[in-house]
């Protein structure tokens, strides 16, 4: 991963500095404030911009959904992904109202979607293999997957995009980021494991049962091999882009507990310099209902300094980058508020008792 940086650096005590000066009682637009001080950082000046932003949705396949983790078929990947195309899935209707780009990436769903001319197809396999009798992905289809983030990550870049979302769709994927929370933090598959697409009492007990399954059959110890051998192809996905979009200078927004998960993998997967990369670009769009997502924010948190307070908490859990597209909206305005927004000086206000410290 090829660090860039801006050419001008802007520190966070200037950052901060700034936006103490507008016109407002301190920290009076709460984490508006924070946004605007983060973005200015990592673009490198106090006059940040989201001009254009993009979710990347990308969809696979899971061969743990043949053990009937989830309260809905395999086949609804692929219809999803056709529902996808024609414009009509939560994400393209938020993402429509909050002017915000989608692309959607076929990673690995098992089904033959060339016709569907809205979909970028860059399948390494139809699925995973099944967790619980095999590792999910080889070596090479690892890295395949990665590098199909990696690539979405980079043509953003060059679209100018500044506000990389991330976004999923696969049946059985609860169940996989759930196994991946546990390999990576030692978290009991009982506090991991949530009910995902709604599945009922019986059917959270069977998933719990299959991530304990899988974590005894495999044991992995190196975060890349937790991810080959519990992960999806689009939770890689998510992780490559989540490396390469933040050393490219992008603000990445996660969404749910799925790409969060994958964004807990990237910092595990990363040396330690990188971290820092990840965390200076990384932003939280929402607190999902899901069991685990408050487990992976809070173990975000304690890598690098991620800042893992969630912009927003509607009770969602929908995925697709649903979360990523309505937090496009707060990320523009924090750009605004520090770049638009008068000071005291600039307005003739009279600052009054203004404190140095912004307590960012």
């Amino acid at each position: 991963m090829t660090t860039t940086v801006p050419a001008d650096r802007v520190s966070p005590a200037a950052a901060v500095r700034a936006m103490a000066a507008k016109t407002k009682p301190l920290g009076a637009l709460g984490h508006l404030e924070t946004i605007g001080v983060r973005l200015s950082i990592l673009q490198g000046t106090l006059k940040p911009r989201i001009d254009k932003a993009r979710v990347c949705v990308f969809g696979a396949d899971h061969g743990i959904s043949n053990e009937g983790v989830s309260a809905y078929p395999r086949a609804v990947t692929a219809e999803m992904m056709n529902n996808f195309d024609r414009g009509g899935a939560a994400i393209n209707a938020i993402a429509r109202c909050a002017d915000v780009e989608v692309e959607v990436i076929n990673v690995g769903v098992d089904a033959d979607l060339d016709g569907l001319r809205g979909v970028r197809n860059s399948v390494v396999r139809r699925g995973t293999g099944n967790f619980t009798k095999e590792a999910a992905m080889t070596p090479q289809e690892l890295d395949a997957a990665l590098g199909v983030g990696i690539d979405a990550a980079r043509r953003a870049h060059a679209d100018g995009i500044a506000a990389l979302g991330l976004g999923e769709m696969g049946i059985g994927n609860t169940t996989s980021a759930s196994a991946l929370l546990c390999a990576l933090e030692g978290i009991r598959p009982e506090d991991a494991v949530g009910r995902g697409t709604g599945v009922d009492d019986a059917t959270l007990v069977r998933k719990r049962e299959v991530v304990s399954a899988a974590l005894f059959l495999h044991c992995p110890a190196e975060p890349r091999d937790v991810l080959r051998t519990l992960g999806g192809l689009e939770i890689a996905a998510m992780t490559g882009a989540a490396l390469e979009g933040s050393s490219l200078g992008l603000a990445i927004v996660a969404d749910g507990f799925i790409s969060s998960t994958a964004i807990l993998a990237a910092l595990h997967v990363a040396c330690e310099p990188d971290r820092r990369v990840i965390a200076r670009a990384l932003f939280f769009a929402h607190r999902s209902a899901e069991a685990g997502h408050r487990l992976v924010l809070e173990r975000c948190g304690a890598f690098a300094g991620v800042d893992s307070t969630p912009l927003l908490d509607l009770g969602m859990r929908l995925g697709e980058g649903s979360g990523s597209a309505l937090a496009m909206c707060l990320l523009r305005a924090g750009a605004a508020v520090m770049r638009e927004m008068a000071t005291f000086e600039s307005a003739q206000v009279s600052a009054g008792e203004h404190a140095d410290e912004h307590g960012l």
